[in-house]
Formats: C-alpha cells, sequence, structure tokens
C-alpha cells in the first residue's frame, strides 16, 4: 500500500512539473497595462480613435487605437503629449480634455490650474497651442469644458463653476469657438438627489448630446476620491434647460468591481454604436492611477420615456508598444 502510495505521488508530481514546464515563465509574460487615464475623452476621426485624458502634469497626454481595446502612444505626439505646458497659459493642473474637429481644426477644450482653457492645432496629435495665452474665463475658477454644437450651428460650453460647491452652467460661444458670450452664462444643475450627497457638493464633468429632439446631458456627482462617484443624466427641451434629472439616478455606479466611476463622455464607434468612456479607481483601495474603461450605450421605453442606458459589461483597454 505504501509503495501504491509513493508511485502515485510521483506520478502526481511528474504531471504537475510537465505542466508547469508548458506554461511561459514569469518573466516572459507580457505586461498587461491599463490605459491611466483620468476623465478620459475619445474622438473617431478618419477611421482611428485617439483617447486624451488626464495624466500628466506637463501637459496632456493622448493614445491612439484601430479597435477601442488596444493603444499605443503615438510617435506624432512629442513624448506622448498633444498639449504641452510650455504653448499654453498656466503651468499645472492640466486635467479633463476634449478635442473636437470643427471646420478644419482641431479645438481641445481642457482646464489648467483650475480654469478652463481652449488650444487649437491643425493635427489631432497637436501640438495644441493658444495664441493669446488666457483662460476662457479670466479671475474665476472652472473646470470641465465640454463644446456642443447645436442642429442650427450655434456653439455652446457647458462647464463647472465654484459656486455652492461645484456645479454646472452653460455658454454660448463666438464663432472662433475661442471666446465665451459671458452674458449669455446660465446654470443647468447642482446638487439636488440623495445620492450625490455623499461628499463634497458636486455636480462636474458634463456632456451633451441630442436624441430624438431632447437634450440628454451625463454628469457626474460626489467626489472622484469617493468609491460611491457615480454617472447620472438630465434631460431638458433645449440647450439652456430647464434640466431635469432622472429620478432613478444615478445610471451607473459600481459596476462590477469597479470604484470610483466617472467623469465620462459618449462617442459613436466605427460601427455607428453609441459608446460611454469613463475612468474609475485603480483598485478598490488605491485612487491612482485612474484608468480608462468604455461601455455601451441605449435608450429604452419606459413608462413612456426614452431612458438612458449604460450597459453594466465594460470593456478595459489596455496599452501595447507598437
Amino acid at each position: 500500500m505504501k509503495k501504491q502510495l509513493i508511485t502515485t505521488f510521483l506520478l502526481l508530481y511528474t504531471f504537475a512539473f510537465h505542466l508547469m514546464a508548458q506554461q511561459p515563465s514569469g518573466s516572459n509574460q507580457p505586461e498587461i497595462r491599463k490605459v491611466p487615464f483620468g476623465d478620459p475623452f475619445i474622438m473617431l476621426w478618419e477611421g482611428t480613435y485617439y483617447a486624451y485624458g488626464t495624466q500628466s502634469d506637463q501637459g496632456i497626454a493622448m493614445y491612439v487605437s484601430d479597435d477601442l481595446l488596444t493603444w499605443h502612444m503615438p510617435a506624432e505626439a512629442k513624448n506622448g503629449l498633444a498639449l504641452h505646458r510650455d504653448d499654453v497659459w498656466a503651468d499645472r493642473w492640466f486635467w479633463a480634455p476634449e478635442v473636437y474637429h470643427v471646420n478644419g481644426k482641431f479645438y481641445m477644450y481642457y482646464s489648467a490650474d483650475e480654469h478652463i482653457c481652449v488650444a487649437t492645432s491643425d493635427s489631432p496629435f497637436g501640438p495644441f497651442r493658444q495664441q493669446v495665452q488666457k483662460p476662457m474665463i479670466e479671475g474665476e475658477k472652472a473646470i470641465d469644458n465640454s463644446l456642443f454644437i447645436d442642429d442650427d450651428g450655434k456653439p455652446y460650453l457647458f462647464f463647472d463653476r465654484f459656486n455652492d460647491g461645484l456645479n454646472i452652467w452653460v455658454a454660448e460661444l463666438e464663432e472662433n469657438l475661442l471666446e465665451i458670450k459671458p452674458e449669455t452664462m446660465v446654470k443647468c444643475i447642482h446638487v439636488s438627489q440623495p445620492w450625490e450627497e455623499v461628499w463634497p457638493r458636486v455636480n462636474e464633468g458634463a456632456f451633451v448630446m441630442k436624441h430624438n429632439g431632447t437634450y440628454y446631458m451625463t454628469y457626474s456627482a460626489n467626489s472622484y476620491e469617493s468609491p460611491f462617484y457615480g454617472i447620472g443624466f438630465a434631460t431638458a427641451p433645449s440647450v439652456k434647460g430647464p434640466w431635469t434629472k432622472y429620478d432613478q439616478n444615478p445610471i451607473y455606479q459600481k459596476p462590477g468591481d469597479l470604484v470610483g466611476v466617472g467623469h465620462s463622455a459618449l462617442f459613436t464607434d466605427k460601427a455607428g454604436k453609441l459608446r460611454i468612456v469613463f475612468h474609475a479607481h485603480n483598485s478598490t483601495t488605491r485612487i491612482h492611477p485612474r484608468n480608462m474603461y468604455i461601455s455601451t450605450v441605449k435608450f429604452e421605453n419606459k413608462n413612456g420615456k426614452e431612458i438612458m442606458v449604460v450597459d453594466e459589461n465594460f470593456i478595459t483597454p489596455v496599452l501595447k508598444a507598437r
């Protein structure tokens, strides 16, 4: 019996050793790296996806992709930056970029030193520069600016102002897309639902689209540092409101094993599918570096109203060397 047990043990050991020999050693396994972006934004232009986000203290970083799953740093962006702080106003806190191609030029709206700014380039890779180096609103803190151009071609800018916490405002832009018309500023939404009151008073990161004649605004609430950071939406009959929050918000909070989910933006992929890009904490115990994730958005009819729904099943983009 003892001999039989020894023989069985040796066979199992040999089998296990054989299996281990078939696996690549730890040093040879490719490292899986997520895309380390906070406040991510994705633009599809001429068949390529361009992602911009909060990452560098030197400016605004970017990555590119053909399929949304694998991303790489483009050689065309110097040191991986689409915008460098030497080319613009301010020298710190470069956050929340969004890039749009309008009339043959690329416009980047972003935050710097807690002020909203815009820079331009002839290429999605940059370098984005300011000819006049100043914020869009001087003398007042504001962040998270997002461009929306209505069906009639009139441009608007949504952004956060620091009054009663952070709340979301909108203003008309001049035709050059570089300047705000201060007299047109209108408040959109502020903290008003119980789920938004975890800490502190924050409604931020607006993104606006139009669907079947109704304006939809996605936004984030609670501190980005909180695991209860989440995404809600509001609707309005016009750009300037009045905006009404969905009474079942949040529509996206703690999906799967993610926490700190928010600061989203919408885009349409190559197949015509509406997508949402957002960031989440690095893990349930560590905030930074935040990482980029992507899900799918659809509209469902509930009680006679179209409701924006975000798929719980998200994809996790990864970085790969090219």
